[in-house]
């Protein structure tokens, strides 16, 4: 799997951001947006995959990976605007190909928000289990109670530094949001979502401050938008995962014909525990 280095001056963020993405073959092409505090090529072993079947578009959000930060996290859906503006105007070397888009988590919610909006380029879409916050969960949200989001709680409490990458990946190996997680998958975390410093350490690219802000707020129009969305989309969640994520993939099946829901063995990171199931499940959609 080659991939290149590419960067956008969003008018929408007002920051540069990146990302990596395959040189054009004429094969559709799959847009991939990551989970809070990943970037695009946390999920190599699952690409690599994928990339025998579709060109790929990894895109960074602000204060994740290389993309640069904003000062303040401005909500879910300025960053879905950005993401989306982005995917219309900095693709364009690849030409008249079907559109398609892959989003994990965050990712996936803010790929609903985009599948949302009219005249928005993708003909399918796969998302890997999407934190849609049930309603319940968003009022008490909105109300101020972010206690009830056990992953802003996690974020709050995350590790961001450690002497070098090998002690990094030994204190991270199968604990948390880790576990279970095929090796291949955690080193691809290790190589990518961790900055070098200049006495030797390694840190987060995503600091614990953003991914806990991210999970503390919620996006806005949620559940008008997931009714919006008219493309095949297909959402695949964890059978270990949170109870709230499975409750918000039925709730979403349930509202539109358009959105099928299927359980996959594995956690909230699944396609990092079982990247070639998750990768061979996504691409039998996407291909239609």
């Amino acid at each position: 799997m080659v991939l290149e280095p590419w960067a956008h001056a969003s008018p929408v963020t007002g920051t540069t951001l990146r990302g990596w993405c395959s040189p054009p073959t004429g094969r559709p092409l799959l847009h991939v947006l990551h989970g809070n505090g990943f970037c695009g090529r946390v999920y190599e072993p699952m690409l690599q995959a994928l990339a025998a079947d579709f060109d790929l578009w990894l895109c960074d959000l602000p204060g994740h990976g290389d993309s640069e930060a904003m000062p303040r996290f401005p909500g879910w859906n300025l960053f879905a605007q950005a993401a989306l503006e982005c995917a219309r105007t900095a693709t364009a070397r690849y030409g008249a190909v079907p559109r398609l888009a892959l989003g994990h988590s965050l990712g996936g919610v803010l790929s609903m928000l985009m599948l949302a909006e009219p005249e928005q380029p993708f003909r399918r879409a796969v998302l890997l289990d999407p934190v849609l916050f049930p309603p319940f969960m968003l009022l008490a949200m909105r109300l101020g109670l972010a206690r009830f989001n056990p992953l802003a709680r996690a974020s709050a409490r995350r590790r961001r530094q450690w002497p070098d990458r090998p002690a990094a990946a030994k204190a991270l190996h199968g604990r948390g949001t880790y576990k279970g997680w095929a090796d291949e998958a955690l080193q691809a975390f290790v190589t990518h979502a961790l900055r070098d410093e200049a006495d030797g350490s390694v840190t987060l690219k995503c600091t614990p401050e953003l991914e806990a802000a991210i999970f503390a707020s919620s996006p806005q129009g949620l559940w008008p938008a997931v009714q919006r969305v008219v493309v095949p989309t297909l959402i695949l969640h964890g059978r270990d995962t949170m109870p709230f994520v499975q409750r918000g993939a039925r709730h979403a099946q349930a509202l539109n014909p358009a959105i099928t829901e299927r359980t996959v063995d594995g956690g909230h990171c699944f396609m990092q525990q079982h990247p070639a199931d998750a990768a061979a499940r996504a691409s039998q959609h996407l291909r239609g």
